[in-house]
């Protein structure tokens, strides 16, 4: 929704003329929920269907087999821990006035003035939504850039544009309080700044949500990160346990196809034996700004540390016929080609359609393809795939 907004703003001028154009926040949440809220009732009947029993409430392990939950006692044969992720604790005074991911898309109405804490994912979305929807909007980050796993160039990129949106960005600053105001919340940061806001939006990460599972009791040995797993995704210390998705610390990105993949790894091996490993090999990272940005493998700074010997193709390339036909100011690419084999280290993309354009270096690299097997793929025109080859 946001995107199509920016796009028609980007083309005013240029062939598209539309007044009046604004994101109209309660309906954009009625159309959400459009999405969410049937799930909940189709997977319930879709266990029923499949002869799964749904058990609902917090569950607990009493046994290193058998888990409490609501009163009911259940045994298994084998236990998958798939708990997802929680919002990580926040250690400065005043976190408790701050809302979630969650409670954001709940919002009734947007508020004016929104502070994300953190440069995450969840922050940069998040706040090019609510300025693209009228708000005043601040990310306060502790680290000296967002988004610190993607490459730092095309980071910087996309913080100009972000800033050039109307979001001021504020690097190298720590939350240190947040004080409840008669209007919303103030947040003071480690400069003394003080910023008035309607709303404070928690967006500085996210932890396994395991605390309360009873691990210890089940002799299930697990770290911040998650429960510690071996390859097949089963525990190192109660092998009738297995873990997945963001509830395993596999090192893996913590995202939605990498939990879908975990649990088919997992469900196979508790069902057949361990026979499946995960592949977190080739693993795209996108987060869905505008413009997005895009990664799939290594960046330059880790695989300098590895050893590996590789040239850098890096451009700007919003005077490509891509990014100009669409007003796109901010794009860019720099991929990694390993010395001698030709093959693909790393790619990263910002600009438009970099979610799709990644995927192809994804194929490739999975399929240890060199620049030059790409280069002779026909790609449909004008597309944004069609840019891949003169990127390599």
């Amino acid at each position: 929704m946001t995107a199509a907004v920016d796009w028609v703003r980007r083309m005013t001028g240029k062939g598209i003329r539309v007044d009046g154009l604004r994101v109209d926040w309660d309906e954009l949440m009625r159309f959400k929920r459009t999405f969410v809220e049937p799930v909940p009732e189709a997977k319930e009947r879709g266990f029923a269907r499949a002869g799964i029993a749904a058990f609902e409430g917090r569950a607990r392990f009493v046994e290193p087999t058998a888990i409490e939950i609501g009163g009911d006692i259940l045994v298994a044969r084998h236990v998958l821990i798939a708990s997802g992720a929680m919002p990580a604790l926040l250690g400065f005074p005043g976190a408790e006035h701050l809302i979630d991911s969650t409670g954001f898309l709940e919002l009734p109405s947007l508020p004016r003035r929104i502070v994300f804490v953190g440069g995450g994912y969840i922050s940069l979305e998040f706040a090019h939504v609510a300025r693209r929807a009228g708000a005043e909007v601040h990310i306060v980050h502790r680290g000296e850039r967002p988004l610190e796993r993607f490459d730092p160039d095309l980071v910087w990129r996309l913080v100009e544009a972000t800033t050039a949106l109307g979001i001021e960005v504020h690097l190298k600053s720590e939350v240190r309080r947040v004080e409840a105001t008669a209007g919303g919340v103030r947040v003071v940061t480690s400069e003394d700044r003080a910023i008035e806001a309607d709303l404070a939006v928690h967006g500085a990460g996210r932890v396994p949500e395991i605390d309360d599972l009873g691990l210890d009791t089940a002799g299930i040995e697990h770290s911040p990160s998650g429960v510690v797993v071996n390859e097949y995704l089963q525990s190192v210390s109660n092998l009738a346990v297995y873990a997945a998705g963001d509830a395993a610390a596999t090192g893996a990105p913590k995202l939605t196809p990498v939990s879908s993949m975990d649990g088919y790894v997992a469900s196979s091996n508790m069902l057949k034996g361990n026979h499946r490993k995960a592949d977190y090999s080739v693993v795209q990272s996108i987060v869905f700004t505008v413009p997005p940005l895009a990664s799939v493998g290594w960046v330059e700074r880790a695989a300098h540390a590895r050893g590996l010997a590789f040239g850098v193709h890096h451009e700007d390339t919003s005077g490509w016929y891509s990014a100009r036909r669409v007003a796109m100011k901010h794009s860019a690419f720099k991929v990694l080609v390993e010395h001698g084999t030709d093959r693909i280290l790393g790619a990263h993309v910002l600009g438009i359609d970099a979610e799709d354009v990644i995927n192809v270096f994804a194929i490739a690299m999975r399929a240890k393809m060199t620049t030059a097997e790409v280069r002779q793929t026909i790609f449909a025109y004008p597309s944004g795939a069609s840019d891949v080859g003169y990127m390599l």
